[in-house]
């Protein structure tokens, strides 16, 4: 049975970004949230993401977004993709994959007929109120930010 369905509470979740600093779910109340879930820092479809949320950083900003990226990446490898993309964002480090397995962003995964476990890209759009309002699990690395953009104008 799935947790993660629009129109239920966002699961709360307190863990580290690039800078060691905890931060809350609940510190975002009141503000809309894009929280995307990607495999790796530093290659090239998470690179592509990353780019497209920077790139259109003012646009998301200007319709009142917050941008959170996560991944199981270490605190020191968030901080070299920020500076080497120049990344106006945070992203969360989550070894533990706590905040992964809350939101179905963890499990099994094929890649030249081999099954694994591993990060399922997928973003979650969180309203000011804390309230699922769209699950995006078809990500266009390349087009993220208007991908999200084209949902929300809807």
């Amino acid at each position: 049975m799935k947790m993660i369905k629009i129109g239920t509470k966002a699961p709360g979740f307190a863990i580290k970004n690039e800078k060691g600093n905890e931060i809350k779910l609940s510190d975002y109340l009141g503000k809309r949230i894009v929280l995307y879930f990607y495999p790796k820092d530093n290659t090239p479809g998470c690179t592509a993401e990353a780019c497209s949320l920077r790139d259109s950083y003012s646009a998301l900003k200007k319709k009142g977004i917050e941008v959170i990226g996560v991944s199981a990446d270490s605190e020191k490898s968030h901080q070299n993709f920020i500076e080497k993309y120049e990344l106006p964002f945070t992203l969360l480090s989550d070894a533990e994959k706590d905040v992964l397995m809350k939101y179905e962003a963890w499990g099994e995964k094929k890649m030249y007929g081999k099954t694994y476990e591993g990060i399922i890209r997928k973003t979650i759009i969180i309203s000011p109120e804390g309230i699922i309002e769209h699950i995006i699990e078809k990500v266009d690395t390349k087009n993220h930010a208007q991908q999200i953009l084209d949902l929300l104008a809807s």
